[in-house]
Order: C-alpha cells, then structure tokens, then sequence
C-alpha cells in the first residue's frame, strides 16, 4: 500500500549535555525573560535551547549550502 504521508523518522530523544561560559548562562536566562514579556508564558532554558538551536541551523545558509553539496559530512 502506498500512503502519502511517509514513515516518520525517529523521534527518540537524545540527551545532550554541554558546558558553557557564565556570560551565555546569563544571556540565555535574559533571553527567556524576554521570550515571557513576548509570548507571557515562562519556559525555562532548557526548553528553548533545542528550539533555538534548531532555529539557528534551518536558518544559516551557509551550512544548508554547505550540507546539500555533502560538504558536512566527511
């Protein structure tokens, strides 16, 4: 049987854990504060960095260029 919606890819999630400078803490922590004035709803940081990290690379040209070409992967 053909279905037009494709079989979904895996959604298990993968737990990343980094270590980053306390000017970035910070600047995450402003950054979900104005995310709450915006939308008035709190999230936490963790929360939004996916997001924003998914946001980040859907949006860099240079990487999506880059990545078409094959040029990312070695």
């Amino acid at each position: 049987m053909e279905l037009k919606l494709a079989k979904l890819p895996d959604r298990t999630p993968v737990k990343l854990s980094i270590t980053i400078t306390p000017d970035l803490h910070e600047t995450l922590h402003d950054y979900a504060r104005c995310y709450a004035q915006t939308y008035g709803i709190e999230e936490p940081v963790t929360e939004l960095i996916p997001h924003m990290l998914a946001n980040f690379l859907a949006t860099d040209r240079g990487f999506a260029k880059a990545r078409e070409k094959g040029s990312s992967r070695s």
